[in-house]
């Protein structure tokens, strides 16, 4: 009955009572803010590896950014690559585009340091080599900035090609995290942003430790650190497909679940209410969620055992029994796995299925991979 209990708790906890309680403080007790027109001299951080691909129509979408010429730079760090990303970035022939080739594959966070040691301006605009950013995405992202207690602000990743009913169901579980998010940030401070897309005063950012996978958590934690607010502009947007299949998603999802846990090793400090004046949103929206599957098999075998005593957990444990038949069942049928209810569940099964086996490869392999 207590493991019952504490992992129907636990769970209400995460999916339902931490977003309504950062929903009533954003409505009830918003810290608003005082965005003003601000041009700072930028520099935008861009790390590749055999990103030949997406690089050269990466950098076109950077230069045709709506902000003044002179004030714009970029450093691109080509990290080990066998292809031919340097050279593609050198054939733009722009004076503000400065590539950093190391031959060596060393991973993201160690190129990220190097561009940032290079870089010119007061503010670095982090971004990755796939997604496409709206022109006025760097101008939204520095107006927001121009308000002093603003240390860094992330935009927002849409999603676009959601053809199938599993893209709909990530689609739909990245609408309910922005809008976490996004309370978050009007009641103070949004936990992690969008490596996609985010920008942070230059100095406020701290090197980062070799081999950081979450970057976009750890630069934001560490600007909360320091008294300043991380908050989120919607309207700065940034745009990437979307996974079809579960196996496409899979891998990615991994090692970004498995980054969770390595960044309590990399930075213990986060675990300490005293030391992170953002404790229990990091608790309650990090944490917390990479225990969820574990708390849904907790959840789930201490109903079927409790079934035969009460109606209550019989009925539970059909449910459970039946929800899981539907998502098996909509995998099998597309048309039945279109249905809004089956996608939901489909998304909502595999990303706990994901978060169990980040836990897992990390256990495994404490260093994760590069990229």
């Amino acid at each position: 009955m207590l493991v019952f209990v504490l992992s129907a708790l636990g769970l209400f906890h995460v999916f339902v009572g931490y977003p309504l309680w950062v929903f009533a403080l954003a409505r009830w007790r918003p810290r608003p803010l005082q965005p003003r027109a601000w041009t700072p001299r930028v520099t935008v951080v861009l790390a590749v590896h055999d990103g030949a691909a997406h690089v050269r129509t990466k950098l076109e979408n950077l230069l045709a950014l709506d902000y003044p010429p002179g004030l714009l730079d970029i450093v691109v760090a080509c990290d080990g690559c066998r292809d031919d990303s340097a050279a593609r970035c050198r054939q733009l022939g722009d004076a503000r585009i400065r590539v950093l080739e190391f031959e060596a594959r060393r991973g993201k966070a160690a190129c990220v340091n190097d561009a940032v040691a290079a870089a010119q301006g007061e503010v670095l605009l982090m971004t990755d080599v796939r997604q496409r950013l709206e022109p006025d995405a760097l101008r939204r992202l520095v107006a927001v900035l121009g308000d002093s207690g603003v240390g860094a602000v992330g935009g927002q990743l849409r999603l676009f090609d959601a053809q199938t009913g599993f893209a709909r169901g990530i689609d739909a579980y990245w609408r309910y995290e922005t809008l976490i998010r996004t309370s978050e940030s009007r009641s103070g401070s949004a936990i992690g942003v969008s490596g996609a897309l985010y920008a942070v005063r230059r100095e406020l950012f701290k090197p980062l430790p070799p081999g950081t996978v979450l970057d976009d958590v750890l630069v934001p934690m560490h600007v909360a650190a320091t008294g300043r607010r991380v908050v989120y502009e919607p309207d700065a947007v940034a745009w990437d497909g979307t996974s079809q299949q579960p196996r496409e998603e899979q891998r990615r999802k991994i090692r970004t679940l498995a980054g969770n846990f390595q960044l309590i090793q990399l930075a213990p400090w986060l675990l300490l209410p005293w030391r992170n004046p953002l404790w229990f949103r990091f608790v309650s929206h990090k944490l917390l969620r990479l225990l969820a599957p574990w708390l849904l098999l907790a959840f789930a075998f201490s109903a079927m055992l409790l079934a035969t005593q009460h109606a209550l957990f019989a009925a539970v444990a059909l449910a459970l029994v039946a929800a899981l038949a539907a998502v098996v069942a909509g995998r099998l049928l597309p048309a039945l796995g279109g249905q809004l209810p089956i996608r939901l569940l489909t998304a909502f099964c595999y990303l706990n299925l994901f978060a169990a086996q980040a836990l897992l490869a990390f256990a495994r392999n404490r260093r994760l991979h590069l990229w």
